[in-house]
């Protein structure tokens, strides 16, 4: 997880320098995964805009059991708003699995524009990367947690950084809270000597997604000093992780499916039809 001792542990190399800069757009072309999911096709605002549209049928006027059912509806986004957004592009989302959960942004992390900083979010990415292996020796491959925690010294092997790039959002602004995830982005083999990783950042403040990035990463035997293949204990863990990523994708993706569906019908009872009238709370 560590950089090369030769490339002096640059946080990213001339390859992936960020210029400094506040049009939120991809600094450098970023080749995210283009996998279907179920919302591929939605506006990033879609979590926000489905509160929105929930609140515009409950102005209309809505009989008990439309009440119940837009009220179930708010609760489940509220309560599972990360598993919906993330996991339905595969982000596994569980604490055992997230590289950062609801961490404080500092202030510190803020430019002169009060915006946080473009190069935190790298350091987010690293720290969260970081974390996430050390997750899967603690909560997944106990037998072999003296090697993943090895992974972040030059001991044995490691993951090297060899590239990262970037794509903004939107400007977070203190104060904020982050999570940060993690997912391979193809199913590993065993001949593999390097991963591409995808990275989610989190605004919980927002609930959107503040950034993606993606990572090149290479497989390193600081013992032998050059490229290695995955390891079999790499290779069974990630492959794992792989198969829970694909399964969460198509649960929460086909429950997002279901919730702009229910939605859809209560707009259909209650504003989306010709007679319809706004409830503006006055007595009849």
């Amino acid at each position: 997880m560590v950089a090369h001792p030769a490339a002096s542990r640059p946080l990213y190399s001339a390859k992936t320098s960020l210029r400094k800069s506040r049009t939120f757009t991809s600094i450098i072309h970023a080749r995210h995964d283009t996998s279907t999911n179920a919302t591929s096709n939605l506006s990033s605002r879609w979590l926000s805009d489905l509160k929105t549209r929930l609140g515009k049928c409950i102005h209309f006027g809505m009989n008990d059991a439309q009440v119940n059912q837009a009220g179930a509806l708010l609760v489940e986004v509220a309560r599972d708003w990360k598993t919906l957004l993330a996991g339905s592009e595969g982000y596994l989302t569980s604490r055992q699995r997230a590289g950062i959960t609801s961490t404080l942004i500092e202030w510190g992390h803020q430019d002169a524009m009060g915006h946080v900083n473009n190069v935190q979010y790298v350091r987010y990415c690293e720290t969260s990367r970081t974390n996430w292996t050390r997750q899967i020796g603690e909560h997944f491959d106990p037998a072999n947690k003296k090697l993943w925690d090895e992974m972040l010294t030059s001991k044995s092997y490691g993951l090297i950084l060899k590239s990262i790039k970037v794509d903004f959002k939107f400007p977070m602004t203190w104060p904020d809270k982050i999570s940060v995830y993690h997912k391979i982005r193809v199913m590993p083999k065993e001949s593999d000597s390097s991963m591409l990783l995808d990275v989610m950042v989190l605004s919980e403040g927002k609930q959107r997604v503040a950034a993606k990035a993606e990572e090149d990463v290479v497989v390193y035997n600081y013992k032998k000093g050059q490229k290695s293949s995955l390891p079999d204990y790499m290779l069974t863990q990630f492959k794992q992780q792989f198969e829970e990523q694909e399964e969460l994708k198509k649960k929460s993706g086909q429950r997002v499916k279901e919730i702009l569906d229910a939605v859809a019908v209560l707009e259909k009872e209650t504003w989306d039809r010709p007679d319809a009238k706004e409830d503006m709370g006055g007595t009849k």
